[in-house]
């Protein structure tokens, strides 16, 4: 049951989303919940509770929290990342994402599509940074790490 079964993003605090960024939001947490692989690592000789896992993000002290719990509400794992790493890449992410929502409502498809492989670029680029800063505290693929980075960009967003 290494798996996260819900995701909640903590964005009270936030300004509304744009419907762009809305929709990227409503895409990744269904694509998270319906496929993903995450699991917390033994540490310390201390007993790992067994998901599947409750996850909410949120930013707190311009920190990125990760609040894991279990299906019954049981703490399972609280950390707290640095979110200097993701700066360049999500500020990167948003101008080429910028850039293809002006794209698609103008230009040729080959012009779209060249945009859209740097997007996927600039994306797996941010999933790696995110698989590099859960190292040692939760293990995830790269497909997860792609849907949570794009969370972690809508957090960003307002934060």
């Amino acid at each position: 049951m290494t798996r996260i079964s819900h995701i909640e993003l903590d964005d009270g605090n936030l300004p509304p989303p744009t419907p762009e960024i809305e929709q990227e939001r409503k895409v990744a947490i269904y694509d998270l919940l319906e496929e993903n692989s995450f699991a917390l690592p033994a540490r310390d000789d201390r007993v790992v509770p067994e998901g599947p896992y409750h996850v909410q993000l949120s930013i707190r002290d311009k920190r990125l929290v990760f609040d894991v719990a279990t299906e019954n509400s049981e703490k399972a794992a609280e950390f707290h990342l640095s979110l200097g790493p993701f700066r360049q890449v999500v500020k990167d992410y948003f101008q080429i994402c910028e850039s293809y929502f002006n794209a698609v409502k103008s230009l040729p498809t080959s012009q779209i599509e060249t945009i859209d492989m740097a997007r996927r670029g600039i994306h797996n680029e941010g999933s790696r940074v995110l698989q590099e800063r859960l190292e040692g505290k939760a293990d995830i693929d790269t497909d997860t790490a792609r849907r949570l980075f794009t969370l972690i960009c809508v957090l960003h967003f307002g934060g």
